[in-house]
């Protein structure tokens, strides 16, 4: 019988498509002691880096796993146990491991497949992940040119700890109907208040970023019975500053040169933009009428240069617990002052730079 203090540390799963992950840099070796949250291991997908927490504490007493290795999702990264578990033990758990990977039997099973829905003559894709029975769920709402993928580091590990988590994509996103009407926050109000709707979910949590942001205030404004809370990351509409050269860039990119750079200006470290990512983004921009829905969205974000959403207005009145979370780095809508938030080590990305720190937020409301 193994010695149940025998933890292993695996390659986590961040979003549906994540099958392998590359092994890039340790920050901790064999004889370390960690704790739960720690940053361990960087590991690169073909979407973006991420660093890996640890999910255990205590010695490190092997690590398996080195730099430049590709490894399935549920493979055994490194080993933790006290001092006092004989290596016989130790090396028996890594040999198994490493016979789990040549064999294969660690290839990924079938996973969820995005639905879609109707809402308001509009084809609204979107991806339900956890347990039906499981309460109010989450509902995760991206940003301007962004979609439910982008929930990669957050959907996921809601749903493995019993939440029900629902990524959708707004109009003129994603996998959703390019028709996005007059693009304006009412109407993308209405949608998510009417995705709920249609989903038979009488409240929710909802976790909105940037435009999405401004959208789920809108929807706590609007429809309050619907919302348990509100978490709000890097929201629109908080300052009258933004960076309009990145929308209108945005808007406007329709080759890899012009794409890359405004990605990069997403995140405080660019070197986490992959070229999976910025090909993925390039792609739903080259899709039939995303420039028109894009152009049409951009005009109720910006008002000349300034931002023409006012979010504090739209959260007067609301009586439902909010939690602001913002990136200490943002460089498209800068952190406002006189707001009580939480601040993060990430650029406008803090749900995919800064998972924990966001799932902490989240958590603490559900």
């Amino acid at each position: 019988m193994p010695d149940d203090r025998i933890q292993r540390v695996t390659m986590p799963k961040w979003g549906l498509s994540m099958k392998t992950g590359k092994i890039v840099d340790w920050f901790v070796s064999e004889g370390d002691t960690v704790a739960k949250g720690d940053d361990i291991v960087d590991i690169e997908t073909d979407k973006i880096a991420g660093t890996l927490e640890s999910p255990v504490e205590g010695p490190v007493r092997r690590i398996i796993a080195e730099p430049g290795t590709d490894l399935p999702v549920g493979a055994v990264l490194a080993v933790v146990a006290p001092a006092d578990v004989p290596d016989a033990e130790i090396d028996a758990v890594v040999e198994e491991a490493k016979a789990a990977v040549a064999s294969g039997a660690l290839e990924a099973d079938d996973e969820p497949e995005p639905q879609l829905v109707e809402v308001g003559g509009r084809t609204i894709s979107y991806l339900v992940l956890g347990p039906d029975d499981a309460g109010d769920p989450v509902v995760l709402v991206h940003g301007y040119g962004g979609d439910k993928n982008s929930w990669l580091f957050v959907q996921q590990p809601l749903a493995e700890e019993g939440h029900r988590a629902v990524a959708l994509d707004l109009p003129g996103h994603g996998a959703s109907t390019k028709d996005v009407g007059d693009g304006s926050l009412q109407t993308l109000t209405e949608t998510v208040s009417g995705f709920l709707d249609a989903l038979g979910i009488g409240r929710a949590h909802l976790v909105g970023h940037s435009l999405g942001g401004a959208v789920v205030a809108a929807v706590a404004k609007a429809a309050p019975g619907k919302v348990a809370s509100l978490t709000l990351i890097a929201p629109a509409g908080f300052t009258p500053e933004a960076d309009a050269e990145y929308l209108r860039g945005f808007a406007a990119a329709s080759s890899r040169r012009e794409l890359k750079p405004l990605v990069g200006r997403l995140f405080a470290d660019e070197a986490l933009v992959t070229r999976q990512l910025v090909d993925d983004l390039l792609r739903y921009k080259r899709l039939d009428g995303v420039d028109k829905a894009l152009t049409a969205v951009l005009g109720t974000l910006l008002d000349g240069d300034r931002q023409a959403i006012d979010t504090p207005a739209l959260l007067a009145g609301v009586d439902v617990p909010v939690t602001v979370v913002w990136g200490a780095s943002d460089r498209i809508v800068p952190l406002p002052e006189g707001v009580e938030l939480t601040r993060v080590a990430a650029g406008h990305m803090p749900h995919m730079e800064a998972p924990g720190e966001v799932l902490a937020a989240v958590r603490a409301r559900l």
